[in-house]
């Protein structure tokens, strides 16, 4: 297996490059490990451990450039944080479980709990970006490192890693990192927190340093809104109307939530996300 050391360091340094997908060192975990069920989603019915009929021998997808139009856009908004190339290359050092089917069924009851360390340490990762968060950089660099440590262990470790309580100990760090944030702005910050907010009309809204956390904005239009230094990590945006919506400054959005909104040209981004093909 190869010195860890070589691969912790990008993390501790707040590389999110290494935090991003590289389908071409993974096994197509994604297409594998996970279930899912026939939906608006998923055209098909796919039980975990069970890959995926589109699931081609060189593991690349038959119907990549095609999978909202074959009814599977759930694949298109999924974000594996740079799990998938984790798992195959460095916690089974290269092992391929279709060569090696022996590794299988850990391989495919690991992967999901990487993802989730992989997450926290995105937001980690960014939360160590604001610079409103000075106060508390030790604690969150003592929380990535923490993190990056279990994403290391072997297989049999890692399987049985208890994600929800590392979960309870990163959150209230990336709540207070964002409270700080958040308290810049003078005027009043609107807490939506787990809202029911599905099909709000909130165009042009003005929802600066909002705490959205968790809310459900499913088709909620929020065309020209303004989103800067609201938190939305957690928010289903899910077909929300982000046309011209400004969420350059907002916090914890992460890529998979734009994949599955709609916007255009005239919406404004965050570095390092993207706008994605479909708006």
């Amino acid at each position: 297996m190869p010195d860890e050391r070589e691969h912790a360091a990008p993390f501790l340094t707040g590389d999110r490059l290494s935090l991003q997908a590289d389908c071409e060192n993974c096994f197509a975990l994604c297409c594998v490990a996970p279930a899912f069920s026939a939906s608006t989603d998923f055209a098909i019915n796919k039980d975990a451990g069970q890959a995926c009929p589109n699931l081609r021998p060189d593991f690349r997808c038959g119907i990549h450039s095609q999978l909202r139009q074959k009814g599977f856009r759930g694949c298109t908004v999924y974000d594996c944080f740079g799990a998938g190339q984790k798992v195959s290359q460095i916690t089974f050092a290269g092992k391929d479980w279709r060569k090696a089917p022996e590794t299988a069924k850990q391989m495919f009851k690991v992967f999901p709990v990487m993802r989730d360390l992989h997450e926290l340490l995105w937001y980690l990762t960014q939360a160590l970006t604001f610079q409103a968060a000075r106060p508390i950089h030790d604690e969150l660099k003592h929380a990535l490192a923490e993190t990056e440590r279990l994403t290391h262990d072997t297989p049999d470790v890692l399987a049985e890693v208890d994600v929800a309580a590392q979960r309870r100990q990163v959150n209230p760090l990336l709540l207070h990192a964002s409270e700080l944030v958040r308290a810049q702005l003078p005027h009043k910050k609107k807490d939506r927190r787990g809202a029911d907010l599905i099909g709000a009309r909130l165009k042009g809204a003005d929802l600066r340093g909002a705490n959205l956390r968790g809310a459900y904005l499913i088709g909620a239009d929020l065309r020209g809104a303004d989103l800067r230094m609201a938190d939305l990590i957690g928010a289903d945006l899910r077909d929300a109307d982000l046309r011209g919506a400004d969420l350059t400054e907002s916090i914890f959005l992460i890529q998979s939530q734009l994949d599955a909104a709609r916007g255009d040209d005239r919406t404004r981004l965050p570095s390092p996300l993207t706008r994605p093909a479909h708006w």
